[in-house]
């Protein structure tokens, strides 16, 4: 039976992570670790969603890259598009090549610059092209992805959560929940994520086993060179930053499990 903290944690995950009609109660840091650490199962919802509307256009007759757009707008819809604009923002602020400060600033403007604009092109084209492509050659192996991808996504910001990793703003997203997670526990969680991702991919062949394990493991280092470089570049993480990791995470992981198709 769940606990009320673990109740809180679920709360906190769904209602910040998600744009699912979930009332955050809580919002002290046990609140934030608890959700922190649900994130990987918000990713399992959104992820699911994603694949069961790719799924329902392949039966309704259209084609892998129709299936593999839904499935691609579907995180972006059920995140009201944070993650994608953390991105974009976060893009800018790296590539401003100015201090800190003046980074930040630009990172909180509303418009988005041209490496914004870029990264957001380019990310988005090399999601929808690796679905598309799993999509065409097994309906089973796009839905696998869609959900791996998702999962994914939100374990990079458990890990980026755990203690030592500063926060670059005293407010904000990023500094209700930096450092909340202790790092056994980021460690197991992403331990326990990687067998998962396996074991569902094992389903279709023990190969894709070893390569969802492997597509996870990759999209969490990918994504922990990204955090380095922002917490070097900002002092620390903000919400933007955690949206890009995410982003950078997903995509990572639907291009290893694109490799050798």
């Amino acid at each position: 039976m769940l606990t009320s903290s673990a109740f809180d944690g679920l709360r906190f995950a769904f209602g910040t992570l998600t744009v699912l009609p979930v009332r955050v109660h809580r919002w002290d840091r046990p609140a934030a670790r608890g959700g922190m650490l649900c994130a990987p199962a918000a990713g399992l919802v959104v992820g699911g969603c994603a694949a069961g509307l790719g799924l329902l256009l392949l039966v309704l007759g259209a084609g892998p890259l129709l299936a593999a757009v839904a499935s691609v707008a579907v995180p972006a819809a059920l995140t009201r598009g944070l993650h994608l604009d953390g991105l974009a923002d976060t893009a800018d602020g790296l590539g401003s090549g100015k201090p800190a400060e003046d980074a930040l600033r630009i990172m909180k403007q509303s418009d988005i610059g041209p490496f914004g604009v870029l990264t957001l092109v380019l990310v988005l084209l090399a999601q929808v092209a690796v679905l598309a492509q799993l999509y065409a050659g097994s309906w089973a192996r796009g839905a696998v992805a869609a959900v791996v991808s998702a999962v994914a996504a939100r374990l990079a910001l458990t890990l980026a959560a755990r203690a030592g990793v500063p926060a670059a703003r005293p407010e904000g997203l990023g500094a209700a929940v930096a450092g909340v997670v202790p790092r056994p526990a980021a460690l197991g969680l992403a331990a326990g994520a990687v067998a998962a991702a396996g074991a569902a991919g094992a389903v279709l062949g023990g190969y894709d086993g070893a390569r969802t394990a492997g597509a996870v493991l990759a999209a969490v280092a990918v994504a922990e060179l990204l955090l380095r470089r922002c917490t070097r570049r900002f002092g620390g993480v903000t919400g933007d930053v955690f949206g890009a990791l995410a982003e950078t995470a997903a995509t990572t992981a639907l291009m290893v499990l694109g490799l050798g198709r």
